[in-house]
């Protein structure tokens, strides 16, 4: 049996991507973990273009919600070509009657344990319509199918070490998605960042751990950095602030070639850090921490998102500033999307307040799907544009670059200085996020699904 396996997109900017910084990890793995004796190919919808006339028997297609009016058109050609077309992925896990109206079938949850048996069923012709996921325990993993991916990702070497996260952010799915904090074999892990069979040295040499807070349980941790010690690789991965309070962990992210870490840290504002149920961090700790992490060569990239409760245009638009105060050496702006099995898409829809006429296209980072509580809508994307056009502004963008040659080790200012200018030239462009809404000007390129 042949296995086509699509990781759907939409383009979130004016002009779409030719090529990506890092692949997200879910197709190489489900390809890993799909039996060899099946003929597998990965096709990432964002950096290539989709075989319609594929001679493939089972499609299978994972996409967040953002993406599904795409995911939704792709199967629906698919099947109308007479292909088995299956899906899984965050959106499919909380909409799942809605996407069997254009899937043959669904995982929903994590899809180890389900995915073998899914295969088995096509075989035999007694394909179910639902395929519940359970956690895997993430044991025996094989490495990622790398050589399926095309050359055209600047790290191509992504790994998740662990999966789950402790905390439990309002605007975040992943505590019921990927319930409990569960980490992989180290010895494993060490096999898959051997990995080196890349056409080119960076990415031989750069590890992108895919993981929601890789450094939470901090014997594991420490044993996975001493262990790469050795590897003399560089790494980036997401975590929280306080791993800036253990000199210990620093050393040995130093020593071990970290060169960037992602912060959440999502506001200014200490009202809007308790919509988000954030408490974790504080504001007065902000530029400690970065400091922390720069004193030790390592680069600081941090997520901002607008439209809290508390947030005015006003506010939003001074994070740009903020951002520079604090030292952050490439700022990720988003504005907050209440998407389903979240606690915040439950407060809005109790509060009425979730936008009804907004397909699901407005749920990709970049749009506004609910009604805000101090602005309207328009007012909140306008504030976040004006967000974005400053904080990768000529001025700032080069500040940051000239910046991080003082503090930042050779990885982490190519890291700093290569997401700088790749979005000061977007800014400069004109390629900014692109407003939802023209896709309803398009209705014969994209197919629109009104959310329901």
């Amino acid at each position: 049996m042949k296995i086509d396996i699509i990781i759907a997109y939409m383009q979130r900017y004016r002009v779409g991507h030719e090529i990506d910084f890092v692949p997200p990890i879910t197709g190489i793995h489900l390809a890993a973990i799909t039996p060899a004796c099946y003929e597998t190919r990965v096709f990432h919808q964002q950096v290539e273009r989709i075989d319609f006339d594929t001679d493939a028997d089972l499609v299978a297609i994972s996409f967040f919600s953002g993406f599904a009016p795409e995911a939704y058109r792709l199967a629906d050609a698919f099947r109308r070509r007479g292909k088995t077309v299956v899906a899984g992925g965050p959106h499919v896990t909380y909409c799942e009657v809605e996407a069997l109206e254009h899937f043959d079938a669904v995982i929903t949850g994590e899809a180890e344990l389900a995915w073998s048996q899914l295969l088995l069923d096509v075989e035999n012709g007694n394909l179910r319509n639902v395929y519940r996921g359970s956690p895997s325990d993430m044991r025996s993993l094989p490495t990622p199918r790398y050589d399926l991916l095309k050359s055209r990702y600047f790290i191509p070497k992504v790994i998740q070490a662990t999966r789950g996260c402790p905390f439990s952010c309002s605007f975040c799915s992943v505590p019921t998605l990927n319930p409990g904090f569960r980490m992989r074999p180290i010895a494993d892990l060490i096999e898959n960042i051997r990995y080196d069979r890349f056409p080119f040295w960076w990415q031989r040499k750069v590890v992108w751990f895919w993981d929601d807070n890789l450094t939470i349980n901090r014997p594991f941790i420490k044993q996975l950095l001493t262990e790469m010690i050795p590897l003399k690789k560089w790494w980036l991965t997401q975590a929280s602030l306080d791993i800036a309070k253990d000199p210990e962990l620093l050393a040995l992210m130093k020593k071990s070639g970290c060169i960037g870490i992602f912060f959440g840290i999502e506001s200014f504002g200490t009202d809007s850090l308790a919509d988000a149920n954030k408490r974790q961090n504080k504001v007065s700790n902000y530029k400690k921490a970065v400091d922390a992490l720069h004193q030790h060569g390592i680069g600081v990239m941090a997520g901002f998102i607008a439209g809290f409760d508390h947030d005015t245009p006003e506010t939003i638009e001074s994070m740009a500033d903020q951002l520079m105060e604090i030292g952050v050496d490439v700022p990720f702006l988003s504005i907050l999307t209440p998407f389903k099995g979240t606690p915040l898409y439950d407060q809005l829809s109790a509060e009425g307040r979730i936008l009804e006429d907004r397909g699901w296209e407005f749920y990709n980072g970049y749009n506004v799907a609910f009604q805000p509580a101090r602005m309207d809508a328009s007012e909140l994307l306008m504030a976040h544009r004006r967000l974005w056009r400053r904080s990768f502004s000529p001025k700032n963008v080069l500040l940051r670059v000239f910046r991080s040659l003082r503090y930042l080790r050779l990885g982490a200012f190519f890291m700093a200085a290569s997401m700088n200018l790749f979005y000061g030239w977007k800014q400069l462009s004109g390629n900014l996020p692109v407003d939802a809404s023209v896709w309803e000007k398009k209705k014969g390129i994209r197919r629109m699904l009104i959310k329901t």
